[in-house]
């Protein structure tokens, strides 16, 4: 078993190796092998007795070693205990590493499942099929974690993957896979009948396999030309410390310091101002049905008056009170008087002195963080268990649908994404198919500090660029602040943990992609795929059953 247990480390390594922010994606097409190799061998070998456990054995310790290292910095989030004392939050790093783990062990068994009761053909296209929908199951269900989702693995590369625009980030993972499925394919034949044509195949197919999609995406990357009218932004970059400063210092000052950094940046053309996540008012928040009597939303209308199509866009903290419990929705809370109920929201303004304000509520939440995951059956068995990282520790309100800001002066219809909204790809196309042109992100992605947690979401979310070939301006609380093309090129940007301001032009294009029109369609497919083979499977095992009772 010794020579497995190397290859299940081998196979974590080259997983970890291969990812961004710092990995080269050229690892992952061979990642997977050794796992696939050592559950091929443990399953022919008749020695072996529980080869199921062992496989599931092997696999967990080459995820775990994967999950473990990519998000190492999770662990730097601060958690508030019983004593109001900050620190380092194990809790947040091990149950994504161990629950994740554990989910992308039960895909790789039910790959072992298949191929020993279907035949070696019928798993090795049933285990990209089960991955994908994995993978697009960690967007969709309330645990949702879709930071290994495969297709993230070319966010640094991102000139390998221009035709993203037609498959989205599942295209990247069923290219993973199919060159893994290669190599493993000839590397046993080779292993088995030892001879050299083998070899010769594998480097042949697998070097077609990689250099021709990489070829063809860097001709979409210098053939594309941008498209749209020019859009003027000023972002925002304060720099506070998410623990120390943006939760305890007074709304106002914060808003004011805020404002003077705008000020001492705006230019004759600016068009929009944007600041981050949760920018105001600090460890308050806005009350929803009375923001036009708001003293920080009020002087933002003044300060946009200073320009006729100046608008202010910015990330806030929200809340909806309901004075009778029937008016209170399933994620309200009852204050202290058990009378009055309310929301809270993760929320974006557009502010501007011509317009109504408009409003977003983020609805892609943070399990744990921002929202209860299964709440209506966990919370009797568990209590109300939610991690606190210094801001708030209960679910928040969301809306069901995407909504777009729009204005009266310019021809902007921005997509206000908010933080972890950003790696979601077919939820991001909610909001084009809406009508965007552009993207704004607005984020607080300094938890974890000068760590690659804020790196890694800033090249995930610039994989929507591809996508729907939109610009993004990005507003991060400490950074990466950036202006992006429509190519995912990082245009402009502003370093972590620096306070600043950016002045950038970008464009709105207004062309809507094929991926951006049809989403996810390779997941769609996976699944009917997926469905097809374990049926079969299933009713195989059936038969043998059945023809077992029999004998």
């Amino acid at each position: 078993m010794k020579k497995y247990i190397a290859y299940a480390i081998a196979t974590g390594l080259l997983l970890t190796a291969g990812w961004p922010s710092h990995g080269f994606p050229l690892l992952l097409f061979i990642g997977f092998v050794p796992l696939m190799l050592a559950e091929h061998q443990i399953s022919q070998r008749a020695e072996f007795k529980k080869k199921g456990r062992k496989i599931f054995g092997l696999s967990f310790l080459a995820f775990f070693i994967w999950n473990a290292a990519v998000i190492w910095w999770l662990h730097y989030a601060k958690e508030t205990d019983a004593n109001g004392d900050l620190h380092n939050s194990w809790t947040a790093y091990l149950i994504p590493v161990i629950a994740n783990s554990l989910f992308m062990s039960i895909v790789f068994q039910l790959y072992h499942f298949v191929k020993k009761r279907a035949g070696n053909l019928y798993g090795l296209i049933f285990l990209p099929a089960i991955w994908i929908c994995f993978d697009k199951l960690t967007l969709n269900w309330e645990l949702t974690w879709p930071w290994f989702n495969l297709g993230n693995g070319f966010a640094n590369y991102h000139e390998w993957v221009q035709w993203y625009e037609y498959t989205g980030t599942f295209g990247g993972a069923l290219w993973i896979w199919i060159v893994n499925i290669v190599l493993f394919f000839y590397m046993t034949a080779y292993i088995n009948k030892k001879e050299i044509k083998y070899l010769n195949k594998l480097g042949i197919y697998t070097t077609i396999l990689i250099v021709v999609p990489i070829g063809i995406s860097y001709i979409i990357y210098a053939n594309y030309k941008e498209e749209g009218k020019a859009l003027n932004v000023l972002v925002l970059q304060p720099d506070l410390d998410p623990y120390q400063d943006k939760y305890t210092k007074d709304g106002l000052q914060i808003y004011n310091e805020l404002k003077t950094l705008a000020l001492n940046n705006i230019q004759s053309n600016t068009q929009f101002i944007v600041a981050p996540e949760t920018a105001v008012p600090g460890s308050s928040a806005l009350v929803f049905d009375n923001l036009y009597k708001d003293l920080i939303v009020q002087d933002i209308q003044q300060l946009t008056k200073t320009k006729k199509d100046l608008h202010f866009i910015t990330g806030a903290s929200l809340i909806r009170i309901y004075p009778v419990s029937s008016l209170a929705t399933e994620t309200a809370s009852v204050m202290n008087d058990g009378i009055t109920w309310y929301d809270t929201y993760n929320s974006a303004l557009q502010i501007g002195s011509n317009d109504s304000i408009q409003v977003y509520h983020k609805s892609k939440l943070v399990p744990g963080v921002e929202n209860f995951p299964y709440r209506q059956y966990l919370m009797p068995i568990i209590g109300e268990f939610m991690l606190n990282f210094g801001g708030t520790t209960k679910t928040l309100g969301i809306q069901p649908h995407r909504s777009v800001f729009k204005n009266k002066t310019n021809n902007a219809t921005v997509a206000p994404v908010i933080c972890y909204e950003s790696i979601y790809g077919d939820y991001t196309t909610e909001y084009v198919r809406e009508g965007a042109n552009v993207i704004f992100t607005m984020t607080n992605d300094s938890w974890w500090g000068s760590t690659d947690g804020h790196r890694q979401l800033l090249l995930y979310g610039n994989l929507r660029a591809i996508e729907n070939r939109r610009a993004i301006v990005r507003s991060a609380n400490s950074g990466i602040s950036a202006f992006v093309n429509q190519r995912g090129d990082i245009m402009k940007s502003l370093p972590y943990g620096e306070q600043g301001a950016l002045n950038g032009t970008i464009l709105m294009n207004s062309e809507l992609t094929f991926y951006t029109k049809y989403g996810d369609v390779i997941a769609r497919i996976a699944l009917l795929v997926m469905g097809i083979i374990l049926a079969y499977t299933l009713a195989q095992k059936l038969l043998y059953k059945q023809n077992k009772k029999k004998i």
